[in-house]
């Protein structure tokens, strides 16, 4: 299988779909060809399934791009990147059949936008040099502003440029880290980029930008604002691909860059990280308890559900990072199996009001059976996916500090006040919208197959990953467990742990002041003689010796 460009062809078959789908007239054959190309993308991600978890990157494809740059066109998955592919390509048919009806106009335009973000977002998760990944990065900006813009609700024009911008501002800051990790590694590969050591100030700034960056594509709190109007305006296939996928790059981009690359900045800002993370959690779910559109709330529990992957993510260990990645996939699934299903009843309903789509139950028994399956999973019940994941952050949680377990508790029973809720009243709430007598004496007909055949396996994979998510985490956890030990091996966590358990003055930023003066230091043997004695004196001496043997290995360029 080495031998198949695999992320290549997923990545360029979309195009290929593009330009047949541009010279095609008739609606209905756009619609066609584009469902056929969808599946043509997964039949093409097959061979990932003999991807190796213990292997490392994977399907690696590596050319000379820009040759006088330094650009290379260089693609490769592992386990962080390989599961946020296969749910970007299952996401793709999904979206195709969600909008079969439900959009009416530009059908080719729209077809066409939906094809280029497929490539996008592949694009970002497999690429290996950090400018390719830029380009992918940006790519995926003009066909989800379109979706947003073109295809929205009344206030789709606020919406989509609040998004354009959120976004962009964040874009530019990650240019100037791109720059500056070539300035100082001296390549453009992320792969080298991560074996290298960077001073601390270094570090502080690059994780500055890039944090901000990330943090507002998850989207966390306070940079969420966008994301609810985005939500609310966008189109069904545009609130699917949204949640499922676009949030993902925002943790993806922690979990890829800042904490390989910026290991020691990730350790000093983990405070701030975690703060933010349960802030999401609360502010999120207390949000949604109160909103009157199923949208919206749906929206707003997403930065709920977002912040418990960046919290397992900050807490540097094993559960935490598997947990992470693990709960991305789920979030993609369950949200984006709620927001199909919103679309479904609008048709119906033309609105999205929890008011006017009351005791359902009785009328839709196939619609409320799909929405208890993602509406207990997005709530974290046993026996769900949702479960899974939650779980494993929050074991982290408490592994690393009780109070931070305790402190997401609230979270836990805010998802379940407002999904509870609004479930309640729509499968039970009286009087029932789907009733002949509220439809001049016409009832709501149920779901039909093409409806079925879009939430069928979303339903299926909240059970299996739920009963069974043993497979997904023997793919995660290898990469996962190697992320944390390479963070642990490059960053200074001992030797901090060790002033701040004796009495220092000053004796923390000295030691920082020598860290960044170390070239290739000596990692093992200054932490060894910060453990043996908890003496600030005897760290710093440790730090400075080692930081003098360096310095006089270094010429004067190196020196520079």
């Amino acid at each position: 299988m080495s031998s198949i460009p695999v992320l290549s062809i997923l990545i360029f078959l979309p195009i290929l779909a593009t330009v047949l789908v541009s010279f095609i007239k008739e609606e209905e054959t756009i619609r066609k060809v584009t469902l056929i190309a969808s599946l043509l993308e997964v039949l093409a991600a097959l061979p990932l399934l003999w991807f190796n978890p213990e292997a490392g990157f994977q399907f690696t494809e590596k050319a000379s791009w820009v040759e006088a740059w330094g650009l290379q066109y260089y693609l490769a998955v592992d386990g962080i990147s390989i599961l946020m592919i296969w749910l970007t390509v299952l996401t793709l048919p999904m979206c195709v059949l969600c909008s079969w009806t439900y959009i009416g106009k530009r059908i080719k335009e729209f077809h066409i936008c939906l094809l280029l973000m497929t490539t996008a977002c592949i694009g970002v998760f497999a690429a290996m040099d950090f400018v390719l990944f830029y380009v992918f990065w940006e790519a995926m900006l003009i066909p989800m502003y379109l979706l947003i813009a073109v295809w929205g609700g009344d206030d789709k024009r606020y919406a989509s440029i609040k998004f354009f911008l959120y976004t962009l501002a964040g874009s530019a800051l990650l240019l100037v880290v791109i720059v500056a990790f070539r300035i100082a590694g001296g390549t453009f590969e992320i792969p080298a980029l991560m074996e290298q050591f960077y001073s601390f100030r270094f570090q502080f700034w690059c994780f500055l930008a890039m944090a901000l960056a990330f943090a507002i594509k998850v989207p966390m709190f306070p940079f969420h604002t966008w994301l609810p109007a985005a939500h609310v305006q966008a189109p069904s296939a545009g609130s699917v691909i949204l949640a499922a996928v676009l949030l993902k790059m925002g943790t993806y981009g922690f979990l890829r860059f800042c904490l390989p690359l910026t290991p020691e900045a990730s350790q000093y800002f983990a405070p701030l990280m975690i703060a933010l993370s349960v802030a999401s959690i609360l502010y999120g779910g207390a949000i949604a308890l109160g909103q009157s559109d199923i949208k919206k709330l749906v929206a707003y529990s997403s930065v709920a559900h977002m912040g418990f992957v960046t919290l397992g993510i900050f807490m540097f260990n094993s559960y935490g990072t598997q947990g992470a990645i693990l709960q991305m996939l789920n979030h993609g699934i369950v949200t984006g199996g709620l927001f199909m299903m919103i679309g479904t009843i609008y048709e119906r309903s033309h609105s999205r009001e929890i008011g006017k789509n009351l005791g359902l139950g009785k009328y839709l028994p196939a619609f409320v059976t799909f929405w208890g399956i993602f509406g207990l999973a997005s709530l974290g019940f046993p026996g769900t996916n949702g479960f899974v994941g939650e779980m494993l952050v929050l074991v982290s949680a408490f592994e690393r500090e009780t109070m931070i377990g305790l402190v997401v508790i609230p979270g836990v029973l805010l998802s379940a006040a407002y999904m509870f809720r609004v479930s309640l009243k729509m499968i039970w709430g009286k009087p029932s919208s789907a009733s002949p007598e509220a439809n001049e004496g016409k009832q709501w007909k149920d779901l039909n197959k093409r409806e079925w055949s879009y939430l069928v396996l979303p339903a299926v994979m909240v059970i299996f990953i739920g009963l069974v998510p043993g497979p997904f985490l023997r793919m995660i956890s290898p990469s996962a467990d190697k992320l944390i030990t390479d963070y642990e091996s490059r960053s200074v966590k001992p030797i901090i742990a060790t002033l701040d358990a004796g009495d220092v003055s000053g004796g923390l930023s000295d030691a920082r002041i020598a860290l960044d003066m170390l070239v290739e230091p000596s990692q093992a043997a200054v932490k060894a003689e910060a453990l043996r004695d908890r003496s600030a004196g005897t760290v710093i001496i440790a730090l400075n010796s080692a930081a003098t043997a360096a310095d006089a290995q270094m010429d004067e360029g190196e020196r520079q």
